[in-house]
């Protein structure tokens, strides 16, 4: 577990802040940690953990990695801190999490306001639709990251490839799980990466990981992925939500459109859908001055004030 208290006392929020990050399997990035630490310096208490089988966290049995196990560990989290509701950020693949979350009544109650940013599909029938994305993002521009790659070893090429399309299982013994994770490295992610900054960024995408922080589990990543598309639509579940909730959309978004639309026209509680210009889908990358933007968007939702940027209207 990560924990930055807040910096000063006397502005203290007395309800902890939870960051869930993307992946999913993947550590939490520098960008991330400086973003909470932004946070903590606004008066927020706060807490994070890398799901199971990234960063530090302990590797499961490749069977164990469910969406449903994902969303029962982050409220196990919430008890383990023992302080009650907690505001929550979901990022990418955590904003998917927290939406199910939403949509589960017992895990709900232990939420006090959600913001779900740039989420990746929330059951089956959305992780099949193929719609519209945001602006064009920097894939194919940026200059390819430098650094030994484990996708150059066709080994590990053809079966992390074959595991993409689903033509080999993610709990092949081919490559074991442990060695997937140690063999992968950020350079392996360079076209992902580039795809979460807009076109106008791409010689200029800044360094998100470090070897001491980097972890990636592409087979448990997958097989998190295929458990999400394999099940039943959680919308009339997530009908039910009263938690006071914010979407967060980036402008150079390379996540489908659909994907958050889909949680906006379920999800009755959602107050704002906020809109962010000039960022693409990792909102807070230290650019310009993007972190004190995410910040004083996600603080403004907390604290009830009005938003700092123009938004759309939040649908019924």
């Amino acid at each position: 577990m990560y924990h930055y208290p807040a910096a000063n006392p006397s502005t203290r929020h007395p309800i902890p802040f939870v960051y869930l990050n993307g992946g999913p399997v993947r550590g939490i990035s520098v960008l991330d940690h400086r973003l909470l630490q932004l946070l903590a310096r606004q008066g927020y208490d706060v807490h994070a953990y890398e799901q199971a089988g990234g960063g530090r966290s302990d590797l499961l049995p490749m069977g164990k990695y469910t969406i449903s196990r994902s969303v029962r560990d982050l409220a196990a989290f919430i008890d383990r801190l023992d302080r009650g509701k907690v505001d929550i950020l979901g990022f990418s693949s955590g904003g998917a999490v927290l939406t199910r979350a939403l949509a589960s009544t017992s895990v709900a109650a232990r939420l006090h306001q959600a913001i779900i940013a740039e989420p990746g599909p929330m059951d089956g029938p959305t992780a099949h639709i193929a719609g519209h994305k945001g602006r064009k993002s920097a894939r194919g521009l940026a200059p390819d990251l430098t650094g030994p790659r484990s996708t150059r070893v066709p080994r590990y090429a053809v079966a992390f490839g074959l595991m993409r399309l689903g033509l080999l299982s993610s709990d092949t013994g081919l490559i074991g799980q442990a060695e997937g994770v140690n063999a992968f490295t950020a350079a392996d992610l360079g076209s992902d990466t580039a795809s979460a900054y807009c076109a106008r960024d791409a010689h200029r995408i800044p360094t998100e990981d470090t070897a001491q922080n980097f972890s990636f589990s592409p087979a448990a990543g997958l097989r998190i992925q295929q458990t999400v598309k394999d099940s039943p639509s959680i919308a009339p579940q997530l009908r039910r939500s009263r938690t006071p909730a914010m979407l967060m959309i980036a402008e150079c978004s390379s996540q489908v459109r659909q994907w958050g639309t889909t949680v906006l026209a379920h999800d009755p509680a959602i107050q704002r859908t906020q809109y962010m210009p000039g960022v693409g889908h990792h909102m807070w990358n230290g650019l310009d001055d993007n972190n004190d933007r995410a910040v004083a968007v996600i603080t403004a939702f907390l604290q009830g004030k009005r938003a700092p940027l123009p938004m759309n209207a939040a649908q019924p």
